[in-house]
């Protein structure tokens, strides 16, 4: 099977400086990667890349467009306005928005996934709570249920457990091994050492550069993480687009 994201060369940044830059891997279909690195690593960024938010400075992202490809995402819970007056099931709809369009209805077939995917999630019965009601743990639950209606083949999550219960965060990785099992490529920004190496079989370490990217029981080391902490502490926020040379 052909590559379901390649990086070529790629550098992304804001105001044209680069936050994460020159990085050159693929991730293969129905894979699951955990993103690594420090804070200001550019895990975010390389996400919002990614989904196509920010556009590249240098290089390309190139996603495998066999027939139903599909792409969700996860932002941050701090990226979410949870003043805003929307139920759990309008939110959990948002994820059909390909299926019925922006101002399209919501019919009987999708009732049913709505109400699968908060059962699938341990919220049924919570879908008339207000989202600002919600406790951090019940948010992500109804925000896992967004992504099941969205039945995407790349899902991407950024920090998908800050912030919540064990009991949350175990449901939660249970549903994306049941994600895995389906073949569907996943990528996480994640920074919790221990449990990327107990539930993510791969990892891609990087530090505005890439690190490594791998076996996780092979790039994981302390010597690729320690190196990839000197690479940010060393990285020059007002750097120019491109200030080094591409062999």
């Amino acid at each position: 099977m052909p590559p379901a994201i390649i990086l070529d060369n790629l550098t992304l940044g804001y105001d044209r400086h680069p936050a994460i830059h020159h990085l050159n891997t693929g991730l293969d279909s129905g894979s699951l990667t955990a993103i690594v690195g420090p804070n200001g690593a550019g895990k975010s960024t390389l996400l919002k890349g990614i989904t196509g938010v920010l556009r590249p400075l240098e290089g390309s992202i190139t996603l495998d467009r066999t027939p139903h490809q599909s792409i969700a995402y996860l932002p941050q819970q701090a990226e979410i306005d949870r003043s805003f007056p929307v139920t759990v099931k309008d939110l959990v709809a948002m994820g059909l928005w390909h299926e019925i369009g922006a101002f399209g209805g919501v019919g009987p077939r999708q009732e049913v996934k709505i109400g699968d995917a908060l059962a699938a999630v341990g919220l049924t019965g919570f879908e008339r709570r207000i989202i600002g009601t919600l406790s951090g743990g019940q948010m992500q639950r109804t925000l896992f249920a967004r992504l099941l209606v969205q039945d995407a083949s790349i899902i991407l999550l950024d920090e998908p457990f800050n912030a919540i219960d064990s009991k949350t965060a175990a449901d939660l990785i249970a549903l994306i091994h049941r994600w895995h099992g389906e073949r569907r490529t996943i990528l996480a920004a994640l920074h919790d050492i221990d449990q990327i190496r107990r539930h993510f079989p791969r990892s891609l370490v990087i530090a505005r550069e890439l690190v490594a990217h791998g076996d996780t029981a092979t790039v994981l080391t302390s010597e690729n993480l320690f190196r990839a902490r000197q690479l940010c502490e060393a990285f020059n926020d007002g750097a120019a687009v491109c200030d080094r040379q591409v062999a």
